[in-house]
C-alpha cells in the first residue's frame, strides 16, 4: 500500500484570496494530506478581514506578522523562514505555496533542490518565473465583486434639495465624514472553463510543448502517455486542469492533433503531424 504524501500548506494571505481555499484543499486532498496548514499576514489589517471564517472552517492556523512598513514584506519573510524550519525538521514530502507573488521563486527552487514536490496556487497572470519554479502550478483566479453602493441620499444632497426657494443663509449643511468603501463580496472560486479544441490549437506555446513532449518520449513512433506526463512536469509546471481538463488524456484528445491508442492499461500518443509525414514517406516510390 502506497504511503500518503505529507504536505505543508503555506498561504501568503496578502497575495491570495480566501475564496480559492475550497479549490486548493480539494486539489491537495487528491495529492495527499496537508498536515500543516498556515496562513501568514498582519491579521489586524482590514484587508484580511474576509479570511476569518475561512481559517476557522478549514482548520488553518493564522500566523501573525506585523507589517513594519506600509510596503514591507514581513509576512513573506516569516513564511520563508518557517518553510525552511519545516524542511529541515523533516516529515514532509511536498509543500503547497499559495501566492501570486514571484518573490517566492527562490523558495520554490530551494525546496525542489531538496527533493520536495512544490505545488503552487495563484492567479493566471502570476509571473512565469514562480510558475516554472514549482513542480505543478494551479491557476486559481478568485472572483470578487463589489456591491453597488446603498441608494441613500447624503445629508448634503438632502440639504441641496431643500435649498430651492430658500435663502442660503437659512440652510445649514453639516460637514460629512470620510466616505466608507463598500466591502467586497467574495464568491467561491469557480472551476476554470474548459477550453475548446480551437482555443487549444491556437495556443502555440501549449501545442509546441505537447509536440516536444511526444517527440522526446517517442518509442517506435509512439509515446506512452505516462512518459509524456513526466516530461511535461519536469519541463514545465504543467497541469491539464489549468485548461479545464481533468487529465492529460482529455486535453490531448481535445486538441485533435494527436492519435491515441489504448492497449490494456497503457495509452500511447502520436502527433498527427508526425503520422502524416511518415505516411507520405511510405507512399513515395
Amino acid at each position: 500500500m502506497a504511503s500518503t504524501m505529507r504536505i505543508a500548506l503555506l498561504i501568503d494571505a496578502d497575495n491570495a484570496s480566501a475564496s480559492s481555499l475550497d479549490y486548493v484543499l480539494g486539489e491537495l486532498a487528491e495529492l495527499g494530506m496537508a498536515n500543516v496548514r498556515r496562513a501568514y499576514g498582519d491579521w489586524g489589517s482590514p484587508h484580511l478581514k474576509g479570511w476569518r471564517e475561512s481559517l476557522l472552517d478549514n482548520a488553518i492556523q493564522p500566523v501573525q506578522q506585523i507589517a513594519y512598513t506600509s510596503k514591507g514584506n514581513a509576512s513573506d519573510m516569516a513564511m520563508v523562514i518557517e518553510a525552511m524550519d519545516l524542511l529541515h525538521g523533516g516529515g514532509f514530502d511536498a509543500f503547497a505555496l499559495v501566492s501570486s507573488d514571484s518573490d517566492f521563486t527562490p523558495l520554490a527552487m530551494r525546496l525542489r533542490g531538496a527533493n520536495m514536490h512544490v505545488y503552487g496556487f495563484g492567479k493566471a497572470q502570476t509571473p512565469n518565473a514562480f510558475k516554472r519554479a514549482c513542480s505543478i502550478f494551479f491557476h486559481v483566479d478568485a472572483q470578487e465583486e463589489t456591491p453597488p453602493p446603498a441608494e441613500q441620499k447624503s445629508q448634503a444632497t438632502g440639504a441641496s434639495e431643500r435649498i430651492a426657494g430658500t435663502p442660503k443663509a437659512t440652510v445649514e449643511v453639516k460637514p460629512q465624514g470620510p466616505a466608507v468603501a463598500p466591502t467586497p463580496v467574495i464568491k467561491p472560486a469557480q472551476p476554470l472553463p474548459r477550453k475548446t479544441g480551437a482555443e487549444l490549437r491556437g495556443d502555440t506555446e501549449l501545442v509546441n510543448l505537447l509536440r516536444n513532449a511526444t517527440a522526446a518520449t517517442d518509442r517506435d513512433g509512439w509515446s506512452h502517455l505516462g512518459a509524456v506526463g513526466h516530461y511535461l512536469v519536469n519541463r514545465n509546471s504543467f497541469t491539464a486542469k489549468n485548461y479545464g481538463y481533468a487529465n492529460l488524456k482529455g486535453l490531448i484528445t481535445a486538441t485533435d492533433l494527436f492519435e491515441l491508442h489504448e492497449d490494456k492499461n497503457h495509452i500511447r500518443a502520436k502527433s498527427t503531424k508526425q503520422a502524416a509525414k511518415k505516411a507520405v514517406k511510405k507512399t513515395r516510390p
